[in-house]
């Protein structure tokens, strides 16, 4: 007979909690108001800046973790992993389809354990399309992610980059950032 200690039954309910809180917001991000799916991200414990907002759709690992500065959007069917700090900038504007992950498995571990790692997105960023930053990654402020690329290290502010892996391929020559992204739509 397997015996649960404490710390394992409770590892067990904490977790039962959390993935009950995970499957209720993917049906909070169809509901077709941006206001109301802010108002239940936050309950949820997402902290988001003023005029942030995220589209339709959005998916969520431990969101308690999640914390989305001021002026940001996040595109739809985005996917924002929180079993790690993950910390989105003011002024950034993240693409449909991108995934963000801060937790992956070891694959030279026996066990296949889990790795997480704080992933950071500095303000002013874009992250294109169907990008993929993957965990321990910090990209710097008004860097752009091209659509498509998977981001495997640290991008330096300014840079652009793109490809599998991600590679630099190029600077962004406005160096003084200042605009703001705009009203979201209201039924995003």
């Amino acid at each position: 007979m397997n015996k649960l200690g404490p710390n394992r039954i409770w590892r067990r309910i904490t977790t039962i909690i959390t993935e009950c809180d995970v499957a209720i917001l993917r049906y909070v991000g169809h509901i077709p108001s941006h206001h109301i799916r802010r108002f239940f991200y936050r309950i949820a414990g997402i902290k988001i800046g003023k005029g942030s907002t995220i589209h339709m759709g959005a998916v969520f690992y431990n969101p308690k973790k999640i914390k989305i500065g001021k002026d940001t959007i996040i595109g739809e069917n985005a996917v924002l992993d929180g079993r790690a700090v993950l910390s989105i900038g003011d002024h950034v504007d993240i693409a449909t389809e991108v995934m963000i992950y801060n937790a992956q498995h070891d694959i030279n571990d026996e066990k296949f354990k889990a790795i997480q790692e704080d992933v950071i997105i500095e303000d002013y960023v874009f992250i294109g399309p169907r990008a993929i930053i993957l965990p321990g990654v910090t990209i710097g402020k008004g860097a752009v992610v091209g659509a498509g690329a998977v981001v495997t290290k640290d991008v330096t502010p300014f840079k652009l980059v793109g490809g599998v892996p991600a590679k630099e391929i190029g600077e962004r020559k406005n160096k003084n950032l200042n605009h703001r992204l705009g009203r979201a739509a209201w039924f995003r």
